[in-house]
């Protein structure tokens, strides 16, 4: 069975997200502009909000993955 790729905005968040749980600055984003460079920011700040509520990284990379399973499923 074939394996779908991901849509590329799902996978900009991701990365976005992991970029957050490592401390790097968003000025790190590697696209230029577009819905993939606002998925990857609001990934980005999504994460760094996670950190000042309180979740440690490994809590945050398992909402990562939780994140990463649901869009896989649909």
């Amino acid at each position: 069975m074939k394996r779908q790729k991901r849509d590329q905005t799902e996978r900009a968040f991701s990365k976005g997200y992991k970029a957050g749980i490592e401390g790097r600055s968003r000025s790190l984003c590697p696209h230029d502009s577009g819905t993939a460079r606002q998925q990857w920011l609001n990934g980005w700040r999504e994460s760094r909000i996670d950190q000042w509520d309180g979740l440690n990284r490994m809590a945050q990379v398992q909402k990562l993955s939780n994140i990463q399973q649901l869009s896989m499923s649909t």
